[in-house]
């Protein structure tokens, strides 16, 4: 299996981690304050993180710092934006607000770095879209749930740019290690006027530790090294899977029921992924230009 490959169904694995954190965390925030719980979830994932590699952030040039200190900052504040926005709207329906950064991620990557896509990517992205409008649209209006989730959509999409440029296979822990630093301090400044509090019971710190250390510190070292290995529009169709995968876990695990919408949204986002990996190969790679090159 070649790398890229092996990337795709590394993503995945973190589209699906991170589909399971949307049913816990709406569980969660009934009883902790959203900038709370974030600033826990990121300072256990950044201490694991520093202990296993205690030397991967001195290791990293000064660029590299200073990129994943913006790294950090944008992915922190879309942490704060979307969490926010799931206390006003399902967990399902957050899953597939979210996965509209598959949308923005090659618009903004064409008007910032003129990332030119072709007809096979385009036709994933617009499959995708029909997918997830299918799943979350209610009517043709949207909710301050939605909005706001709408918005941290946009700011994943520059995250996955950037970490599409940035990341190789050998600065990916230290930028992970170091995003993950600032990610929690970005969560703590949005905790300070509330003051800080920590779970009350075990069930709740177990959540919260599983958070941290799988669809947290270990999502994301795998993700910065998945994406030194695709284009950032590949990596993002790849991960629209995490709504599926949040619909999915919300229904198994959760209080939401199967709807038609899931089931006809749900096969047109698979659709897109399958049409990408599965387009002729050449033509495709003609298409999209990797950024780090």
């Amino acid at each position: 299996m070649n790398r890229s490959r092996l990337a795709v169904l590394a993503l995945l694995a973190v589209a699906a981690a991170w589909g399971s954190t949307f049913f816990l965390t709406k569980d969660l925030l009934t009883r902790m304050d959203v900038a709370d719980y974030l600033a826990l979830r990121f300072l256990i994932a950044a201490v694991a993180l520093v202990l296993i590699y205690p030397s991967a952030i001195g290791r990293l040039s000064r660029l590299d710092r200073g990129r994943a200190v913006a790294l950090g900052i944008t992915y922190g504040i879309a942490q704060l934006v979307q969490t926010e926005g799931l206390r006003h709207t399902d967990a399902s329906v957050s899953g597939f607000v979210t996965g509209m950064y598959v949308v923005f991620t090659p618009l903004l990557a064409a008007v910032i770095l003129r990332h030119k896509l072709g007809r096979w990517a385009w036709a994933a992205v617009a499959l995708a879209t029909v997918g997830l409008g299918v799943l979350a649209l209610r009517g043709f209006s949207m909710g301050p749930g939605e909005l706001l989730t709408l918005a941290s959509a946009g700011l994943y999409a520059l995250h996955i740019i950037g970490l599409g440029a940035w990341s190789t296979p050998e600065n990916a822990f230290g930028l992970s290690a170091l995003q993950m630093v600032v990610i929690t301090c970005v969560c703590a400044v949005g905790a300070i006027p509330g003051g800080f509090s920590v779970p009350s019971n075990t069930t709740d710190w177990i959540s919260v530790i599983y958070m941290a250390l799988i669809a947290g510190a270990l999502a994301l070292i795998v993700q910065t090294w998945a994406q030194a290995h695709l284009t950032p529009t590949r990596a993002a169709i790849a991960m629209t899977m995490e709504p599926v995968f949040a619909s999915s876990f919300a229904v198994l695990f959760g209080t939401e029921s199967v709807t038609w919408r899931m089931l006809i949204g749900g096969a047109l986002v698979l659709s897109a992924m399958f049409l990408v990996e599965l387009a002729p190969r050449r033509k495709f790679e003609a298409e999209v230009q990797h950024l780090a090159q």
